[in-house]
This record gives C-alpha cells, sequence and structure tokens, in this order.
C-alpha cells in the first residue's frame, strides 16, 4: 500500500514538473547602432495562469500582454519579445523578463547602443592664421561609443613631422613656415558606421621668399633672354626688376610677366649692353627680399665626351663640346697625373687632398696675353718644348696648360674641339679641365674629367687637333706636324 502511495506521488509530481513555466530563450548581450530597431528575446512554455512581465530596473515595461510604460516606442512582438524603435544611447542597460511563479523565474539581457563618432570640437574653428615661425597647437574633440580613435593627416601631403598620420587628438607644429601651411584634416573613427573628418586650414603669413630659376642665363647678341624669379609670399609680394641699380620699366624689349608665383624679365633682341647683373625684389607687409642674377655672352661650361680609357699608353684624345652663342675664340686645357693615393669613382675623385692641387688652375684666364709676365711664362714653357706633339716632361703632379685657338671660327651654337695629349705615363690616371673663351669672357672651369692610358704600346700618330661646330661639315682635322699657311700658336703654361 505504501508503495503505491509512493508511486503515485512521484508520477504527481512529474506530471506537475512536464507543465511548470518555462524559458526558451537564454540570457543575451546585444549590440545596437543608435536608430536600429531593438528586439529582446522572451520566449517562453507554460506560463499558464503566471504573468510574463519585462522590467529594466524598478520600472514595469510591460505584464502580461498590457503595455506599462509610456514610452510610445516600446510594444511587445510574436509573444513576449519586446521591441523598441528608434534605439538612442539612453536605452542601453539590463532588461528582465520575469515569470511571476511564487519564486519569480528570469533571464537578463543586456544591451549595449554603439554610437557612431561625431567631432564636437576644434580648438582654431576650421581656421588658423599665424606668422612665420610661430608654434601651432590644434585640438579635436570627438565621442562616440565604443570611445573613437583620434587621427590628423595633411590634404595632399604628408605632416610636418614626416608621418602620414599622426594618432593623437592634440596636433603640435613648432617653427611654422610656407612649407607647413594647408589642410590638416582630424579624422574620428570607432567600427562603427563612417568615420566622422574636419578640416582646419592652416595659412601662414611670411615675408617674400625668393627662389631663382637659373642664377645665370646665357644668350647672344640678337636673341631672346629670360630671366625668372620663383616668389612666393603672403601676402602676395609686389615684384620689381632691375639692372644693376637702375629700376627696370616695361618697353618694347623689357617685358614683365607673372604667373602665379612665377616672375619672368623677358629681354628681345639682346644688345651687347644687355649683358650684366639683374635682380628682382619682392617686397609684402611683412619684408623685403632680393635676388640676384646675371645675363652672360660667355660661353656655358664644357662637357667632356671622350672615353674614359685611352687606346694608347702615352697619350689620349681628349675631346669636348661648348654650347656658346657666339664663337669661341679659344680654349684652355689642364691636365695632370694623379698623385699617389686618389682614387676614381665614377669620374670623380675619391681623396681630400685633390682640392688644393687642383685650385692652381681654376682660376680663369685673362682674355689679354700682352703682358710681360705671361709671355716668361710662354717662353719658359717653350723653351723645354721639343716641337709640335711632343711635350716636355714637368715634375711629378704638375699642372700642364695648353691654350688651343678655335680655328676656325665656328657660328654653331654647339661647338667643340678634340685634342691629343702626348708624353702620358702607360697606365696611369689623370685629371683634365678646360675653360672656352669667346668675346665675352672664359666661360667657368669645368668639374674634372678623369682618364686613364693604357698598358698596351699602339702605333704612333701625329698629333692631331679637331676644331668642330654642330654640323659635320663643319668638322676639320689639321695635322700640326704638316700645317703649313696657318698660324697656329701652341701656348704651353707651366701653372
Amino acid at each position: 500500500m505504501t508503495a503505491q502511495v509512493s508511486r503515485r506521488t512521484a508520477s504527481a509530481q512529474g506530471l506537475m514538473a512536464k507543465h511548470e513555466p518555462m524559458f526558451i530563450s537564454r540570457s543575451e548581450t546585444f549590440k545596437f547602432i543608435a536608430g536600429d530597431i531593438i528586439v529582446l528575446p522572451c520566449e517562453v512554455a507554460n506560463t499558464e495562469p503566471y504573468v510574463v512581465a519585462w522590467k529594466r530596473g524598478i520600472a514595469i515595461l510591460t505584464a502580461g500582454s498590457v503595455k506599462v510604460t509610456p514610452d510610445p516606442r516600446v510594444r511587445l512582438v510574436s509573444g513576449f519579445n519586446l521591441q523598441i524603435r528608434d534605439a538612442v544611447p539612453q536605452d542601453a542597460g539590463d532588461y528582465i523578463c520575469q515569470i511571476a511563479t511564487m519564486e519569480p523565474r528570469e533571464i537578463t539581457h543586456t544591451v549595449e547602443i554603439l554610437v557612431p563618432p561625431r567631432i564636437h570640437h576644434i580648438s582654431t574653428g576650421g581656421h588658423l592664421q599665424v606668422k612665420k615661425g610661430s608654434s601651432v597647437r590644434i585640438e579635436c574633440s570627438a565621442s562616440g561609443n565604443p570611445t573613437p580613435n583620434v587621427t590628423w593627416s595633411r590634404k595632399n601631403n604628408i605632416l610636418p613631422n614626416g608621418e602620414e598620420k599622426l594618432h593623437s587628438h592634440v596636433l603640435s607644429i613648432e617653427n611654422v613656415d610656407r612649407h607647413k601651411g594647408g589642410v590638416y584634416i582630424c579624422t574620428a573613427n570607432n567600427g562603427v558606421g563612417q568615420p566622422a573628418s574636419s578640416q582646419v586650414v592652416l595659412h601662414v603669413l611670411y615675408p617674400p621668399e625668393i627662389s631663382v630659376e637659373r642664377p645665370v642665363v646665357f644668350s647672344g647678341e640678337g636673341h631672346e633672354a629670360m630671366l625668372v624669379c620663383i616668389v612666393h609670399g603672403e601676402t602676395q609680394p609686389e615684384v620689381i626688376w632691375f639692372k644693376d641699380t637702375m629700376q627696370l620699366d616695361t618697353t618694347e624689349r623689357h617685358i614683365m610677366e607673372n604667373r602665379g608665383s612665377r616672375h619672368t624679365l623677358i629681354i628681345r633682341k639682346v644688345h651687347p649692353q644687355d649683358f650684366g647683373n639683374y635682380s628682382c625684389v619682392a617686397e609684402n607687409q611683412l619684408g623685403k627680399s632680393r635676388k640676384t642674377l646675371q645675363l652672360s655672352g660667355k660661353p656655358n661650361v664644357a662637357v667632356f665626351n671622350s672615353p674614359a680609357i685611352s687606346q694608347y699608353k702615352d697619350r689620349y684624345n681628349i675631346s669636348w663640346t661648348v654650347d656658346s652663342h657666339t664663337p669661341i675664340e679659344e680654349y684652355k686645357l689642364s691636365f695632370r697625373k694623379l698623385p699617389q693615393g686618389h682614387e676614381v669613382v665614377d669620374n670623380a675623385i675619391d681623396s681630400q687632398s685633390s682640392s688644393s692641387s687642383s685650385s692652381s688652375s681654376s682660376s680663369s684666364l685673362s682674355s689679354s696675353y700682352g703682358s710681360s709676365s705671361h709671355n716668361h711664362r710662354i717662353a719658359n714653357n717653350l723653351a723645354n718644348y721639343g716641337g709640335y706633339g711632343n711635350l716636355m716632361r714637368w715634375g711629378h703632379n704638375d699642372w700642364r696648360d695648353v691654350v688651343l685657338p678655335a680655328f676656325p671660327l665656328s657660328h654653331h651654337y654647339s661647338q667643340g674641339m678634340s685634342y691629343m695629349v702626348r708624353g702620358l705615363d702607360p697606365d696611369q690616371q689623370y685629371e683634365a679641365t678646360v675653360q672656352s673663351r669667346n668675346r665675352y669672357g672664359w666661360s667657368d672651369l669645368t668639374n674634372s674629367f678623369f682618364f686613364s692610358t693604357s698598358s698596351n704600346d699602339n702605333e704612333m700618330r701625329d698629333l692631331s687637333v679637331t676644331f668642330y661646330g654642330s654640323g659635320a661639315v663643319n668638322r676639320q682635322q689639321l695635322s700640326l706636324v704638316t700645317l703649313s699657311g696657318v698660324t697656329l700658336m701652341l701656348k704651353l703654361i707651366l701653372a
């Protein structure tokens, strides 16, 4: 009997357990973006005759199917699921779905509202004007959930520190100059929605800054010359051109143009008196600046075009070209054997001791050879000269100078010469420079050119000098051994 009662009691308890209220949904954490529709699940079973309610803190939102909260955004959907429209950050928190049994049963959902980034403050108000040399500090404040990362960048440029981005809400720029002006962009990003950005225009006020396109402009009589100054300044500077100390006005031959920062003085049909020194002067409210240029009728610097290694052991055929609007009248070639310990790398000398040695030949020649000291030097050299094609032996590492008249004169813009240097030592390295002279004077000295003699012996040939212009028809080769009826002075100058 007792066993039967026990079985009946267990069966009743099992039947009751089968009909007890229960949650099908489980507690969860949900993330919603501001503006989304929040739906919190609360699926239950066997809730009769109990009431299912939604609570937030001590506030009751719904009880059964009845909405208690006055918030119009809240309602029940698909049973007891809670819906909240147009989510706002204040909707974040814990929501409890409860079955009102003697001992209430409940699940808790946690809601996190994600807020896209928003920039709500920039200290400069979007535009900043400072003077050159000032320091700048710009702050950018942003909000959002999660807290956004704030970075600074620069439109179409890198930041003054050389980086593309700065991860900080503060941008500091020291010693501002015109190169640091521009548009700076503050960007806030937290992965929610689109990044937010705002920009600051940094405007730098500075006195005029001038650079010249070419410090020396080469031209010739009857040609056109263009002298160019690149001028920057805030506010926009006024630019005036001078010839020596005389201010230039616009005339039929003198035309002044400017396009943006590029200011050009155009001289049409150049006259001999046009050659000389010019200057562009720029001035604004913050200061004044000047740069000088030279209009020259002299030749350009010559360019060597012969191979760096000779095919002969005791001589070398050196050649060069030079651009000149006026015919070249003579050249001065200087060469020497490189001292021991000097190494040539890519036709450049690798030694600091060579600069003092080469300085003796780097000064320009006078256009006159009538002085007694110069004639004395020529006489001394010629006394040691054994005839055309046979150079005398100078002291070790001394510079050897050869003045070569340009014959015949060439009226081509590109002119040049080829000269056979003799009396060299086999398998040695040599250094050479050249200057060119036309009716307006000597050109600047070339950079050093380096060549080497061969270790092999080759067939001897006559010493020859070749003069040429840009056209092959003007090319002539004159053998100094057989030359007659032509006065060709070969001037050997001991440096």
